[in-house]
């Protein structure tokens, strides 16, 4: 599949549910876990990221108690502190306050307003999700549905133009979908193309926090790997001279597998490609993330690094 590339400035954002950074020890499965690049990240040592930029981020926000995803998903899209105006972290899907938020400050409605185009999600939704259309939305959901931007489909994922969550189709195939089993170099390959095609592209990825609460380590391990080929295998596809690819998380969780709940940690956010070094110097919380990828579409492109 070509991938085809406009002639302006784009960026991935690439978003892991649950992946902080952790410490060594048994309780990690990042410690010792093989062919992990670029996500095993640990305290106090430096990272393999494969010629990316770390910026450590904070995910705590300034708000006692542990990081969640509700809030800290409305942070990331909308460069709002969310737990700063709530006065705690909301966990699950966003409350209507949360939804306020995002209604006026999302990432994708301020590049709609910005005149930066084409923006897509690349995360395909199954046929139950446009026949229910469900009370309780995630954060991306939400914002996605607030710039009025179209939802892909497992039509659009059959057709290579959509990445389910399970990236490898397999929960899909599980529920009678009928889809093809994907590698992770197939799945690379499809969501590389979407990328070549887009201003703005978000990818989100939640069974690692799903793993973390289970505390399965065998599953972790086995995960992670898959995700960290992934990652590497998008990389060699996107053309990083036009390309700002940033991964980050909205709290740590599978880096810790001896609790069920969220950790403290500061999670990785890795940018690679065009302007990493500038993308990443911005970074400091997960507030700064949305205010970094609206600056970097919308000013004048400099040359990568």
């Amino acid at each position: 599949m070509p991938v085809l590339f406009i002639d302006c400035m784009s960026v991935l954002l690439f978003f892991i549910d649950g992946l902080g950074i952790g410490s060594r020890g048994i309780s990690n499965p990042f410690d010792g876990l093989q062919d992990a690049a670029p996500l095993a990240v640990f305290k106090n040592e430096a990272p393999v990221t494969l010629d990316g930029v770390l910026a450590a981020t904070d995910a705590c926000l300034g708000i006692e108690g542990r990081p969640q995803s509700a809030s800290g998903q409305t942070t990331i899209l909308t460069g709002v502190n969310a737990p700063a105006l709530l006065g705690y972290h909301k966990q699950g899907f966003p409350n209507k306050a949360l939804l306020e938020i995002i209604r006026e400050h999302s990432l994708f409605l301020k590049l709609k307003h910005a005149g930066v185009a084409p923006i897509t999600f690349a995360n395909a939704y199954t046929k139950r999700f446009f026949e229910d259309r469900p009370h309780w939305v995630s954060a991306t959901t939400a914002a996605v549905g607030a710039a009025g931007l179209p939802f892909r489909t497992i039509d659009d994922l059959r057709n290579g133009r959509a990445v389910y969550q399970d990236f490898t189709n397999r929960m899909l195939i599980e529920r009678g979908e009928d889809v093809p089993l994907r590698t992770a170099n197939e799945a690379a390959e499809v969501l590389a193309a979407i990328a070549g095609e887009s201003r703005f592209t978000l990818y989100e990825y939640f069974i690692t926090d799903k793993i973390g609460h289970a505390q399965d380590m065998e599953a972790a391990r086995t995960v992670l790997q898959n995700l960290a080929l992934l990652i590497r295998q998008l990389l060699a596809r996107v053309d990083l001279a036009r390309t700002s690819v940033i991964l980050t998380s909205d709290h740590g969780n599978i880096e810790d597998l001896s609790l069920r709940n969220h950790t403290l940690n500061e999670v990785p956010t890795i940018v690679w490609g065009a302007n990493r070094d500038r993308i990443a110097s911005r970074i400091k919380s997960l507030a700064d993330i949305t205010p970094a990828i609206v600056e970097s579409l919308t000013e004048k492109a400099t040359a990568s690094g």
